[in-house]
């Protein structure tokens, strides 16, 4: 963790406040006066302001129910900041300047997002190799035929040619949903048609939903992110919750 950060963590201090301390020389590290606020720092160094030992506040980790029209971002851009739902500053000892998104969303889709100030735990749940599944819940504009269906889930599982990419995506599971035939919304027979599947996916490549179902012909209309690893979206739109131990021990 930088230094700057780790004051941050351990005080009331603003950022700047924090590197004007350390600019100042008020801060030790094992004994040393340092200068840069980059250096890398851990919680077993002992570290000290004008003297004071300094302890970090626990990683705080929450999941949120992100609306449609924000963005995964700290600060407002051309959309609202989904950040403006959290109202924590204060409370908790968090502050949203601290906190990050473990895996964004994009503006349009809605679901479940994983909020953060360990970077490690984070790194955990985005790094390729950790095969992290993501469950989508899709529309799509056009309806999957019923005879077609094992077709298109073999070819999502061998893996999709994503326009501008070299290789195929990792093997992804596709789901219809067959209520949508059971029920009678695509009609009946042979021509009978489900728009709504899940798609799980271990990667997290630019529109890489929307971009998968564009090379088999078909178009996003919805997309709603359900469950990331063992972590199930179980509160209401734009409402949040602190995760369990068992939660963030899960990744």
């Amino acid at each position: 963790m930088r230094l700057d950060k780790f004051i941050c963590k351990s005080t009331e201090l603003t950022k700047l406040d924090a590197i004007q301390k350390i600019h100042a020389g008020n801060i030790l590290v094992n004994g040393a006066i340092v200068l840069e606020e980059s250096t890398q720092v851990h919680e077993d160094n002992l570290i000290t302001l004008n003297g004071e030992c300094l302890k970090p506040r626990p990683f705080r980790y929450l999941l949120m129910h992100k609306p449609a029209n924000t963005i995964c971002s700290n600060v407002d851009g051309d959309y609202p900041s989904l950040f403006n739902q959290l109202d924590v500053d204060g409370l908790y000892g968090l502050n949203r300047d601290e906190l990050h998104i473990a895996g964004r969303l994009d503006v349009d889709t809605t679901g479940l997002v994983l909020i953060t100030d360990d970077g490690r735990w984070t790194y955990n749940i985005t790094r390729p190799d950790k095969d992290c599944k993501k469950v989508y819940r899709v529309g799509l504009s056009y309806g999957i035929p019923e005879h077609k269906v094992a077709t298109l889930a073999e070819r999502f599982e061998q893996g999709i040619q994503l326009q501008g990419e070299q290789g195929l995506t990792q093997p992804a599971l596709l789901e219809v949903l067959l209520s949508e035939y059971a029920d009678g919304k695509g009609g009946e027979g042979k021509g009978a048609e489900s728009k709504e599947v899940l798609l799980t996916i271990t990667e997290g490549k630019y529109h890489q939903v929307k971009r998968m179902f564009a090379a088999v012909g078909n178009r996003v209309l919805t997309l709603h992110r359900e469950r990331i690893g063992d972590i199930q979206l179980d509160v209401e739109e734009e409402q949040w919750r602190f995760l369990t131990a068992s939660e963030i021990a899960s990744f």
